[in-house]
């Protein structure tokens, strides 16, 4: 199968690629995007090691295992030491980065706790460990007092770019216009900027998911972690009869289509093997790194609180330990003929692209008014 040159595919070409039922084509299209990853970013997997601190939410998401009205859940908070303790882990086992994430909070007590501990995370490794954050809408000088302590990366998924089927799965007071907005904070003040979509909601179409692509395309996002829509019991989208019987069968085709046509049409990114892949197929998260993906986040939450971090219903690993996870991953990357990079940030290219673009731009606003002046 013949593609053009990932910047020059359109909307409709995208879609018409999502829909692709031939095997040998949908293979073609795997090795393309498989080849573009080797050019760009190499044979090598970058471990963000996740260490998902609280469940507690004040948003109400209707897909999410964690939302606020969830009463079935036992709400837990690590302490500031169980917090260290695996991020001096992560550090200590070689894996480069670290992902601090919970539930949304907004509040000056949380944002004070959390500079503090990026700060501590900082010093203990003496600034050899990366750290991205998943925390959710902040307002901006929140995300900036973060960035200023040590944070260097920010993942916040938008979910789908449809404002429409945005306003379907979140409350009323919860705005389309505010997750974008953030997203153009972070860029603004130097995050690497991370963000995402599930694929193969209820009312999604092939469509939808090629906008998301153009999407991240045209807002230069860095890194983007998609992942198969997994439903939850305990959610409202999850309790409708709308759901096909063969959902993730169609979800993990889907996930892995959008993971190689984001890698041919933005090649110098950084792509999640997201672990919602490895509850739909023993080895989904391979799958991903075969089709165009180039990191993997395993989990580092201590055992005991893995249970209760649940955002989607069969999640793997909840019932093992930060070393079993270290192993298990090392044993798959090895299986597929690709390498670990310890001790690396593994930023992405694309990134540098968009910052020198950036100083550039600046610097020549700088000359206009000097100019004009």
């Amino acid at each position: 199968m013949i593609l053009k040159n990932g910047d020059e595919l359109s909307e409709d070409e995208l879609t018409g690629l999502l829909q692709l039922e031939d095997e040998k084509k949908i293979e073609s299209l795997y090795r393309r995007a498989y080849r573009e990853k080797v050019k760009q970013v190499g044979k090598k997997v970058y471990f963000r090691g996740i260490i998902e601190f609280s469940n507690h939410c004040q948003k109400n998401c209707y897909y999410c295992g964690i939302r606020r009205d969830n009463q079935e859940l036992t709400r837990f908070e690590m302490s500031r030491e169980e917090v260290l303790e695996s991020a001096r882990w992560v550090y200590e086992n070689g894996y480069g980065s670290l992902v601090l994430q919970s539930g949304e909070v907004q509040a000056e007590e949380y944002a004070e706790y959390i500079e503090g501990i990026i700060s501590e995370i900082k010093e203990m490794s003496g600034g050899e460990l990366g750290i991205t954050l998943s925390l959710g809408e902040q307002n901006k000088s929140t995300y900036r007092r973060w960035f200023k302590a040590g944070a260097h990366r920010y993942l916040l998924r938008i979910e789908t770019t449809s404002s429409d089927l945005y306003d379907e799965l979140h409350p009323d007071d919860h705005g389309f216009q505010d997750r974008l907005d953030c997203l153009k904070d972070l860029q603004d003040i130097g995050y690497q900027t991370g963000t995402g979509v599930m694929i193969g909601l209820p009312g999604q179409t092939p469509a939808d998911l090629a906008g998301d692509l153009k999407f991240f395309q045209r807002q230069g996002i860095d890194m983007i972690g998609m992942g198969p829509y997994v439903p939850h019991s305990g959610t409202p989208l999850a309790s409708g009869d709308n759901l096909p019987e063969d959902l993730d069968e169609k979800n993990l085709d889907l996930s892995l289509k959008m993971v190689s046509l984001l890698r041919i049409l933005i090649p110098d990114v950084n792509i999640a093997a997201t672990t919602a892949l490895q509850a739909l197929h023993p080895r989904g998260r391979e799958k991903a790194l075969k089709a165009g993906a180039n990191i993997l986040m395993p989990v580092v939450t201590p055992q005991k609180y893995r249970d209760n971090y649940k955002l989607y219903e069969n999640k793997p690993c909840i019932d093992e330990k930060a070393e079993d996870c270290r192993g298990c991953l090392k044993n798959r990357v090895k299986s597929i003929g690709e390498e670990i990079a310890y001790n690396e940030w593994g930023d992405p290219p694309r990134y540098f692209r968009r910052l020198g673009s950036r100083t550039a731009e600046l610097g020549g606003e700088i000359d206009a008014e000097n100019a004009a002046g």
